[in-house]
């Protein structure tokens, strides 16, 4: 908070009488004050006290009069919570459950001074953005369920019309469905028809942009699936609320979600840490697929050897559509879970904030993806799933795109019945390729020697061995980097706002490359001779061959 702002307890003003209001002697529940809109937020007696935490940030102290352009940690994330107006709302839903007319009287005294210090195209720079305004939309509209002044209700006028005009709009996207759910508030509590119909088309369409008829959600980080999920309810519940019919097509979407988030969960119950995801989240229990392998158009392959066991295999795989929304770089890069413990792993999600790490965290080298040598990167470039073949026991997938201009092929097998393998083989039209493997925080890299990298945590082993092709000899020459920063290199965000150093094996570089990765030991005996692999794991031989560009 800047030096020189005012700080004071609230509730010492409301004793000292200086936000005098005519309340209600008791306060009735609302539809649009109850219910799932509200999140997690500040408690009314922290809103009360003028501590505001969000995002698991410290919290801010704020005084009577509120600094609107506040931006204490020069987060866009803390921003859009804060002009969001939610803590306002909070104080309103429990004035409803508690009839405690202090909380009414602040709510009211912060939304008027809001509305006073940041009219549309003034005020704070993040006041008006897009987001803000859609969840700001609700709480507006709790607060006018108690109080019926104009200046309340020209605001919500004004959020309707910004709300209602698509040029606003975010199509296929979260932000689109919080537009909605706002517009759809402000409609149904004025009665007016023209949003409120405007509002439901746009969520179908919105709905079913997002939510493809698989299930799989197209911002390309799951982590919103769990989002978007929860605020499709959030909608439903409001058109119901507003006495009309849900439209078939949401309830059939959202119904399809669940079992795309569970895909997307590890045996440990985290989310696989891909696109804008941190890895320390941890769904609900939602229905999972009846498979233990999916494979999703919108460019999701996860695949499993058990439900209900934190010691089954699991790993992921990203292909399809180019980049966009909350989306990396991370076309044909892996993840790779064993033996109770992530193996390889993604750089993650760290903030929105447009700084070097958050900029490197997008790009390929913050995943485990092939790279063309001396080739340039061309974002958003598409990637194709050419080839699959799902066993019970092993499953194999060929991938190709042209993010470097030459043609670069990924195939990848995992092998499991008690011998837990995954093998992958990078290729390329013309030049050389090099991988990266980005481990887990937790494995600390034992040894590096021959063309072989051994990783432990604690008395288990792991190891990664890599043979260039053609001639399918061990290559050596893996250099292991950690917490590197110019360039950035070996970190992992664990959580938001945060990152930890952690091992990253950069190959060297060859016409081609077969990766073999063997969880629970650190003497696997891989041969490669001709285009025959043998593995040999704790619990006995695993047998593929190259076939081409294809493993099998």
């Amino acid at each position: 908070m800047p030096s020189g702002t005012r700080v004071v307890g609230v509730l010492a003003l409301f004793l000292a009488g200086s936000l005098a209001v005519a309340l209600p002697a008791n306060a009735a529940r609302t539809a649009e004050c109850q219910g799932d809109w509200l999140p997690a937020t500040p408690t009314s007696e922290d809103v009360m006290a003028g501590k505001l935490s969000f995002l698991d940030l410290p919290a801010v102290q704020v005084g009577e009069k509120v600094n609107w352009k506040l931006d204490p940690y020069k987060n866009r994330s803390w921003q859009m919570v804060f002009h969001s107006l939610r803590w306002m709302g909070r104080l309103v839903a429990d004035y409803e459950s508690t009839s405690n007319a202090k909380y009414l009287a602040r709510a009211t005294e912060v939304a008027k001074d809001w509305v006073a210090r940041n009219p549309p195209g003034g005020g704070a720079a993040y006041a008006w953005a897009e987001h803000p305004v859609a969840l700001r939309a609700p709480a507006l509209v709790c607060l006018s369920r108690h109080v019926p002044d104009k200046w309340l209700k020209d605001s919500l006028a004004q959020h309707a019309r910004i709300l209602a005009n698509d040029r606003n709009y975010e199509w296929g996207h979260n932000h689109g469905l919080d537009q909605d759910i706002g517009l759809l508030g402000i409609a149904c509590r004025y009665n007016q028809k023209g949003w409120r119909d405007q509002a439901i088309r746009r969520m179908v369409k919105t709905t079913t942009l997002d939510v493809d008829s698989q299930g799989a959600l197209r911002e390309q980080a799951p982590r919103y699936a769990i989002y978007f999920h929860d605020r499709l309810r959030v909608a439903m519940d409001k058109i119901k609320d507003c006495g009309l019919k849900v439209p078939a097509e949401l309830d059939r979407r959202w119904d399809l979600l669940p079992e795309h988030i569970s895909a997307a969960t590890q045996p440990d119950g985290f989310l696989v840490p891909l696109g804008d995801g941190p890895a320390d989240v941890q769904p609900a229990t939602f229905d999972r697929p009846d498979s233990l392998v999916q494979v999703y158009r919108a460019g999701y392959v996860f695949g499993r050897t058990a439900w209900d066991n934190k010691e089954s295999a699991y790993y992921s795989i990203r292909y399809g559509p180019g980049l966009k929304f909350h989306g990396h770089e991370d076309h044909l890069g892996v993840t790779y879970y064993a033996q109770g413990r992530n193996i390889l792993t993604e750089a993650g999600f760290h903030s929105y904030e447009n700084t070097p790490y958050r900029r490197w965290t997008i790009t390929p080298e913050a995943h485990n993806v092939p790279i063309v040598a001396g080739k340039r990167f061309r974002g958003g470039v598409a990637s194709a799933l050419t080839r699959k073949s799902i066993g019970e026991d092993r499953q194999s997938y060929t991938l190709t795109d042209t993010a470097y201009g030459a043609r670069r092929t990924r195939a990848v097998l995992v092998n499991h019945d008690k011998k837990d393998v995954m093998a992958v083989y990078d290729t390329v039209s013309s030049g050389k390729v090099r991988n990266l493997w980005h481990l887990s925080p937790r494995l600390a890299v034992a040894s590096n020697a021959g063309g072989k990298v051994v990783v432990s945590d604690g008395d288990w082993r792991a190891s990664i061995v890599q043979f260039a092709l053609p001639g399918c000899k061990q290559v050596s020459g893996q250099k292991i980097v950690r917490g590197q920063t110019s360039p950035y290199q070996g970190w992992i965000s664990g959580a938001y706002m945060k990152k930890d150093a952690a091992p990253v094996v950069v190959s060297p570089s060859a016409k081609g490359l077969l990766t073999v990765v063997v969880p629970g030991t650190d003497q696997p005996e891989v041969s490669c001779s001709g285009r025959t692999v043998i593995v040999r794991t704790p619990n006995g031989p695993a047998t593929f061959k190259m076939s081409g560009k294809d493993l099998v």
